[in-house]
């Protein structure tokens, strides 16, 4: 039997991305969503004719037994009290990026979850692009040799201000680009070279209108001697490479995004030939300066991760992301803001 996945929010995060996941993993089923914009709710209705809309979450605690995951992808201040909810009415929950405002707010989810014995899922996506994955390839294979800086960018060249939480100050909206797209870099640095020993940080406010920092440069330095330069951007009139992985015998650079994202929000599914496949002219190169060839770049494959949960749910088997590992990044966002607060490099809490 399917898994009854009900969906809170129907923004870009539940439309884009997680309500064509869902429905093109075996094993799982939209059974509900949770919207109150009356054009939402037609458009859930037109695609996922099969899921109730309800226009509170309220109608999910009242009936959890008709449900097996909760995913959260409503806005970021409501993410732990959702997620709270959903455990303390007996079901697990999927909670997209990032997972809480704060590290202390994370801890005292993964708390109860420990209580409750049930899992919550940060949704880091990033971990399954194609180009990441043949990052974490070639990494893991000692292709590059011994690691010794890896660069990594989301930048983008928006210099209109959109009015949203998302370039709110108030701490509990977590807004800013630290928060946005920091999560996903600082993400993959993590599951490549472990937790970061020390983390320095610029954050700046560029563009008129702005409150929130746009333009913010983190670097990380992990125990095993490699350094992370990772750069986020809405400001960026001419963008770097997504990647640039020096090692002691060849480098990876690769540039672009990968076609994830633009696929699912064209309406491409996992279900469509070609999903997640890079062309060729997109591959990165592995080498050395003169004696560099193009390296195919892995299929994307944002299904997994709910595959993965799938399997945690069914078989019990490890989650395909943990919550410590998304108390880790949003340790290292909040000593990136004492960084570039204080002009200083900053321990992680706990260090």
């Amino acid at each position: 039997m399917d898994l009854r996945v009900a969906l809170i929010g129907y923004g870009t995060g539940g439309s884009v991305f997680h309500a064509p996941l869902i429905a093109s993993v075996p094993g799982m089923r939209l059974a509900a969503v949770v919207t109150g914009n009356p054009g939402r709710r037609k458009a859930v209705l037109e695609r996922y004719p099969e899921a109730e809309v309800f226009d509170s979450a309220d109608r999910l605690w009242s009936a959890p037994e008709g449900y097996d995951l909760v995913v959260v992808a409503a806005p970021n201040r409501q993410h732990v009290p959702l997620a709270r909810a959903a455990l303390t009415s007996g079901v697990p929950a999927v909670v997209d990026k990032p997972v809480a405002a704060s590290a202390a707010d994370a801890r005292s989810l993964a708390a109860l979850s420990a209580v409750r014995g049930l899992p919550v899922f940060p949704f880091h996506n990033r971990r399954w692009d194609g180009d990441y994955r043949t990052a974490r390839r070639l990494v893991g294979s000692g292709a590059l040799g011994d690691v010794q800086r890896f660069e990594s960018r989301f930048e983008r060249w928006r210099p209109d201000v959109r009015r949203s939480w998302k370039e709110s100050t108030d701490p509990l909206d977590a807004g800013g680009i630290l928060f946005d797209l920091g999560s996903h870099l600082i993400d993959q640095a993590i599951t490549l070279f472990g937790r970061p020993e020390g983390v320095y940080a610029e954050a700046d406010t560029r563009r008129p209108g702005a409150a929130a920092a746009d333009d913010v440069f983190v670097a990380l330095s992990h125990p095993g001697g490699q350094r992370s330069h990772l750069w986020m951007s809405a400001t960026a009139a001419h963008l770097g490479p997504r990647f640039r992985i020096l090692g002691s015998r060849a480098s990876y650079t690769v540039s672009g995004m990968d076609e994830q994202e633009e696929q699912l929000r064209g309406g491409l599914t996992p279900k469509h030939p070609g999903y997640g496949i890079a062309p060729p002219e997109s591959y990165g190169l592995l080498g050395t300066p003169g004696e560099q060839a193009p390296e195919p770049t892995a299929p994307g494959a944002y299904q997994d991760f709910y595959a993965g949960v799938v399997r945690t749910l069914r078989d019990g088997a490890p989650p395909p992301v943990t919550l410590a590992d998304a108390i880790t990044g949003l340790e290292v966002i909040e000593a990136a803001g004492r960084s570039a607060r204080d002009g200083t490099v900053a321990a992680l809490d706990g260090q």
